[in-house]
């Protein structure tokens, strides 16, 4: 059609435009009328494709308006350098100042785009050639200044409401500056299709039934964003987990939709309660809340009726293969492939009714994935009753099969997934299109994994049962359970998954960045306290008054106005016994003798008089004389203490895994269970706490000062507080 058109003189600039249309373009619909307008030279630019193949996607069944199409597409419109000229001469007036100021580490881009928008079907190329030749009458010849690098300060110059901070992961690293989760998934609304307009996602498959189906589905929603969480009801979440909590209800939420829990409970033997429960629990402790609960399993009814009509229309069969016959990509044809359908109704139904044994029959749909996988299986036998419907069914639906329906079933606007589902994409299509029901889209997105950890259900349960760890919530494995036991705050998780951001790439992230994230919040959550590990009993001998004295500790020292807690002092105090040394060293500056300390926010230095030892020659015990903080030379060091103190118990956390892949057989041939770090766990069984804490609750949260970030575990009891120690004050240079 473009050879007869254009006959032999095919210039280069129409033959890439043809041939970016043809693979573009990919419903064959329109193809000839819109090659028609390349071929006529009526359609110029790629500014002009883009923008024709966006009017064909948005119209895939009427017929084309061709008025409308030359309208929306800059047919006809001709742009002569003299309104390019105006617009530029327009653009760098109002930017006058700012360029003479700037000079050329101004943003040219900016005065590129307005030219633009003030002229949109301008050659791109024209507009920059005369916004460089206008610049250059404005400003003259680039200087050795304007040659200099910008400085790293400048970047800043937008004002306030523009500035956008944007997540880094580089080499290991993650800026501090990030843009929030919410500002990063409002602007992925920008690249997702808009609720009702699921036929201009590229690969979406537009049927005859299409438009009154997304009318319908319009009508239902109001236009609402709707997404949905569906995990299986048969393990614990953990931190990849929260990276999809994230997705799927922040981009509702940023978007002014909802998001259903929905769990995907369509595999009786693994489901136990007490996951459903931990399930929602971790949700709503990160902050959000569903539109509502529903289950796979709610639909089990209409989605065994649209089984039934999948074989009416010829586009499922009972299959007698086995299991083991058609694993991997490379199985043989399924001999029953073609057996007649009133054949495979009956023996659907003999399915239900429990003739076949498990194994002996399953349900195909005729259909081949992108990843070579043929007639993927719809339904299995399974002899095991249902955690909600009990014995009603013994044939269940597959993730394959459900997952699509119970989205259409829900008016799900974005299936957001991740990206290894990408492979079930057309399958998804396929199914819905194949039943004639509403078809969401589905969108993938990248998972998020953690070095130094193993997540997999099957090997958490490996590790309690060889007793190393104590469950899914211990504190050394990223659990959220586990997290939240640890103490890891809520927003810390929510933070680090918009530090990793909404990318598609898979992401793998140190543990230590998690832990920064952590920090951040705890130190403006966390109020002050003072514990010591390993006591050292100290006799002040000249205590200054007949009884303790009350000493006010602010709660965060860095905002005294966030309040104050009294701590009492008596002649008997408790150091940490790492504060005093019998000999100085060159840079040691805390307690020796000849060498006193202050107290922290007590008001006084003290001065060794006495050590005692016992028996074996270990400092059991030091005299000190106390002088006021005022009346005393200004200390080298203030050191932390506790007086008529609560007993504890710590637990000090490392990484449980001494290899950044511990299921990596190249890094760790022995095998994940052969990676485990001896020094994961230490317990401090005679710790002491001062008594500001004594009414804190489990998952309550203190930074102990100078120890770092700890968090009252519920193994708690009364005349006995245990601490999970959630991070250290400041990051360990051997670990980042």
């Amino acid at each position: 059609q473009a050879r007869s058109a254009l006959g032999p003189a095919l210039d280069k600039a129409t033959g890439t435009l043809l041939y970016n249309a043809a693979a573009r373009l990919k419903d064959p619909k329109h193809l000839g009328f819109l090659v028609g307008y390349i071929a006529r030279r009526e359609i110029l630019t790629d500014l002009q494709l883009n923008a024709a193949l966006e009017y064909v996607r948005s119209h895939p069944l009427e017929p084309l308006d061709a008025a409308d199409f030359e309208q929306a597409c800059g047919v006809g419109i001709c742009i002569t350098p003299e309104q390019i000229e105006e617009a530029v001469e327009a653009v760098i007036s109002k930017h006058r100042a700012e360029l003479l100021a700037e000079r050329y580490h101004f943003n040219m881009g900016l005065l590129m785009g307005e030219a633009r928008n003030r002229l949109r079907w301008a050659d791109g190329k024209t507009i920059k050639n005369e916004v460089d030749l206008q610049v250059l009458h404005l400003l003259g010849p680039k200087t050795e200044a304007d040659l200099e690098k910008k400085p790293k300060g400048a970047k800043a110059r937008l004002a306030p409401a523009e500035k956008q901070k944007v997540a880094v992961v580089e080499n290991g690293d993650m800026g501090t500056e990030t843009q929030s989760l919410l500002e990063q998934l409002r602007g992925e609304a920008l690249k997702f299709h808009k609720p009702g307009e699921n036929y201009k996602t590229e690969g979406y498959v537009v049927t005859p039934n299409t438009m009154a189906l997304l009318k319908q589905h319009l009508a239902i929603t109001g236009g609402q964003v709707r997404t949905r969480f569906p995990p299986e009801p048969n393990g614990i979440l953990h931190i990849g987990h929260a990276k999809a909590i994230n997705f799927n209800f922040g981009y509702a939420k940023a978007n002014g939709g909802v998001c259903f829990l929905r769990y995907d409970d369509t595999n009786p033997e693994k489901e136990e309660e007490k996951y459903f429960t931990a399930i929602r629990e971790m949700v709503e402790w990160l902050g959000y809340q569903p539109y509502a609960v529903t289950h796979a399993s709610d639909y089990f009814d209409q989605l065994y009726t649209w089984a039934l009509e999948l074989i009416r229309r010829g586009q499922a069969y009972v299959c007698h293969q086995k299991v083991e016959e058609i694993k991997g990509h490379n199985p043989p044809p399924s001999p029953w492939r073609d057996r007649p359908v009133e054949e495979s109704l009956l023996l659907f139904e003999d399915m239900r009714k429990g003739k076949f044994a498990e194994g002996e029959a399953t349900l195909r749909m005729k259909l081949v994935m992108e990843d070579g996988k043929m007639d993927p299986v719809a339904y299995r036998v399974k002899f095991t009753p249902h955690h909600r419907t009990g014995d009603k069914w013994c044939i269940y639906p597959t993730y394959d099969y459900t997952h699509c329906l119970c989205d259409s079933i829900e008016h799900i606007t974005h299936s957001l997934c991740t990206k290894e589902f990408q492979a079930r994409r057309s399958s998804y299509f396929w199914l819905c299109n194949a039943l004639d029901v509403y078809c969401p889209v589905q969108w993938e997105y990248g998972r998020l994994n953690l070095l130094y950890t193993v997540v997999s259900k099957r090997k958490i349960i490996r590790l309690v049962e060889t007793g190393a760890v104590r469950d899914w919530d211990d504190p050394r494995l990223f659990t959220l359970t586990a997290l939240r036991r640890r103490g890891f705050p809520p927003e810390a998780i929510n933070n680090f998954c918009a530090r990793v951001g909404v990318t598609v790439a898979q992401a793998t992230m140190e543990p230590h960045l998690l832990e920064a994230c952590a920090r951040e919040v705890l130190n403006e959550q966390a109020p002050r306290a003072m514990a010591i590990l390993e006591p050292l009993k100290v006799t002040i001998t000249n205590f200054p008054a007949p009884k303790a004295l009350e000493v006010l500790v602010p709660n965060f020292p860095a905002d005294e106005s966030r309040g104050f807690h009294k701590v009492p002092l008596h002649p008997t105090v408790y150091i940490e016994e790492t504060d005093f040394r019998e000999e100085a060293d060159k840079g040691y500056k805390r307690l020796a003798p000849g060498q006193p300390v202050g107290l922290r926010h007590a008001g006084y230095v003290v001065a060794v008089q006495n050590i005692i030892k016992d028996v074996s020659g270990r400092v059991i015990e030091l005299e000190v004389t106390c002088t006021k903080s005022d009346m005393a030379e200004k200390p080298k060091a203030f050191i932390h203490w506790v007086s008529e103190p609560l007993a504890c118990e710590v637990r000090l956390y490392e990484r449980l895994f001494l290899h950044k892949n511990p299921e990596d057989p190249s890094e760790v041939p022995g095998g994940f269970l052969s990676d485990l770090n001896p020094d994961s766990l230490r317990v401090v069984h005679n710790a002491l706490v001062d008594s500001s804490v004594l009414s804190a609750q489990p998952f309550d949260k203190f930074q102990f000062e100078r120890l770092g970030y700890f968090s009252v575990d519920p193994d708690s009891k009364e005349g006995k507080m245990v601490f999970n120690r959630t991070v250290t004050l400041k990051e360990d240079p051997g670990k980042a």
